[in-house]
């Protein structure tokens, strides 16, 4: 495998927009509203789901075709719901996949679109190339969804376990009128999907490929595809300058540590946002060594630099009227004769002193010294991501990420979190808290002596190295970063690209209102 496969590979299908089928497309997707009164029993055409066919597309012979086979069937539009039906005489397609939207009510919802184009994308597999409908409701939600829907991330499978059917190359988006709105709007629509998907190929790629070194290349790689300035920092400079905390969690790996910086440039009075994310490129725990169920799992402990790095290509693409400057620490958490001990003190970037009582808090430790570096810039605002804590994961589960940080910030990007779908929630960082952080021999320890509200414990550490005068918003995506369990919506198995889309969504609002 050449080295930059994975950042040159095709991660999702062409989108287009058309007015009509063509003659290429071999399936399209439609969407079934469920009835408000779906709950009772009864056959007439109260209780049928009404087909969401677009303007043009069916005559009205076809239309009943349809959804007479759609109630033959037992479709009934409730969320997330496929069924396969026969295609009308006349229309050009081998079959069409009708998805469930629920009530009408979620029409309102993009999320509900998104999610519902995410699914049916999972039904096209063997159709080259396909059209759907659903951009009548929503046209960037069902793009999105239709993209990260489709993702498949098998480069590691040889051909005998390649799946024999693909997913298609190309969905055309169907509306009335390929307006210049509409081109705009796809064209942001595909830039955030690609985006997530690169995320997603960082998380997914192994630890025996991506390690520090080989992953600051392909951010750099990127990175400079798209304009932004790149810096990279080895581990000798980063020894020099007096990060501590990278250097001391990266020492006990044969592949050694790395920081990367990528700056994207607004106008001259924009804004300035500072981002950084963890990129523990695998986490064993250190000394502090993890139980070996599930340790596979840690190939997506850098899912916070994943998101950072992609979401900062994102800016640039979109030309957005911010500065964003990311400071990506990257390192491999190991056990060896050259590992940090539990009890060694390291000395942050910036002068503060840590105890290390848990080498598998490592992740904190290497952010701490990425904060304060990025501080230096006097940003308006910074925000950081990280698969930081089991706790965040027993606290709010798998798939809602913890915000925390200064309130009116914090809030401002748990609910810009939510409108985007990826469902952040404001915790607090109480300070009774605080005190559990005191070490017996240095400024600071690295973990409480309890369990109580882990989470916010490791956002209590992480704010004593944030500038008094910068909004900090701090992202914990230890559950929502990776998927364990089987598709849902638009989310594949692996690397979800969380939080992505919170981000880029924040530099948008950030480049808008300041």
């Amino acid at each position: 495998m050449s080295k930059n496969e994975t950042t040159d590979r095709v991660r999702g299908p062409e989108l287009e927009l058309a007015t009509t089928l063509g003659k290429a497309d071999e399936a399209l997707v439609i969407g079934l509203i469920k009835p408000e009164n779906s709950e009772k029993e009864g056959t007439g055409t109260d209780a049928d789901p009404t087909l969401v066919i677009g303007d043009g597309i069916f005559d009205d012979a076809q239309a009943e075709f349809v959804g007479a086979a759609a109630r033959r069937l037992g479709a009934t539009g409730s969320h997330g719901e496929i069924t396969r039906l026969p295609a009308p005489e006349g229309l050009d397609v081998d079959v069409i996949v009708a998805v469930g939207l629920g009530t009408a009510d979620n029409l309102d919802d993009p999320e509900q679109v998104r999610q519902a184009a995410g699914i049916a994308a999972r039904e096209l597999d063997g159709h080259a190339q396909a059209a759907t409908t659903l951009s009548a409701v929503n046209l960037a939600a069902a793009a999105e969804g239709f993209f990260l829907g489709a993702y498949r991330f098998d480069i590691f499978r040889s051909e005998k376990t390649r799946p024999k059917k693909s997913l298609p190359t190309t969905i055309t988006l169907l509306v009335e009128d390929k307006s210049r709105t509409a081109k705009a709007e796809l064209a942001h629509a595909a830039a955030v999907a690609d985006s997530v998907a690169i995320a997603r190929d960082f998380v997914n790629t192994p630890p025996s490929h991506l390690y520090p070194e080989e992953f600051a290349e392909r951010a750099r790689v990127l990175g400079s595809a798209v304009g932004l300035k790149v810096e990279v920092l080895d581990d000798t400079a980063l020894e020099k300058a007096g990060y501590g905390g990278i250097i001391g969690v990266g020492k006990g790996s044969s592949r050694l540590p790395r920081l990367v910086r990528l700056v994207h440039t607004g106008k001259k009075d924009a804004k300035k946002v500072a981002l950084v994310g963890k990129g523990i490129t695998f986490d064993t725990g250190g000394i502090s060594i993890k139980p070996a169920a599930n340790m596979d799992h840690m190939t997506s402990d850098m899912g916070g630099a994943a998101a950072v790095i992609a979401a900062t290509i994102l800016a640039a693409r979109l030309e957005l009227d911010v500065s964003v400057t990311a400071t990506v620490p990257m390192a491999e958490n190991m056990p060896s004769a050259t590992a940090q001990r539990p009890g060694d003190v390291l000395t942050q970037y910036g002068g503060t002193t840590v105890e290390v009582l848990n080498t598998d808090a490592e992740g904190r430790l290497i952010l701490a010294d990425a904060i304060v570096r990025a501080c230096e810039d006097e940003p308006d605002y910074l925000i950081d991501t990280a698969t930081l804590t089991g706790a965040q994961m027993v606290a709010l589960g798998a798939r809602t990420p913890g915000v925390m940080g200064t309130d009116d910030f914090r809030d401002r990007v748990a609910a810009l979190s939510r409108e985007v779908g990826e469902n952040g929630w404001a915790m607090p960082l109480p300070t009774e808290l605080r005190g559990d952080l005191k070490s017996r021999v240095a400024d600071l320890a690295n973990v409480t002596n309890h369990r109580n509200g882990g989470m916010l414990s490791a956002g209590l550490f992480l704010k004593e190295f944030v500038a008094e005068s910068v909004g900090w918003a701090h992202i914990d995506i230890a559950g929502p970063a990776f998927n364990t369990s089987g598709p849902w919506g638009y989310t594949t198995k692996g690397g979800t690209g969380v939080p992505v889309r919170t981000i880029a969504r924040v530099l948008e609002d950030i480049a808008d209102h300041g």
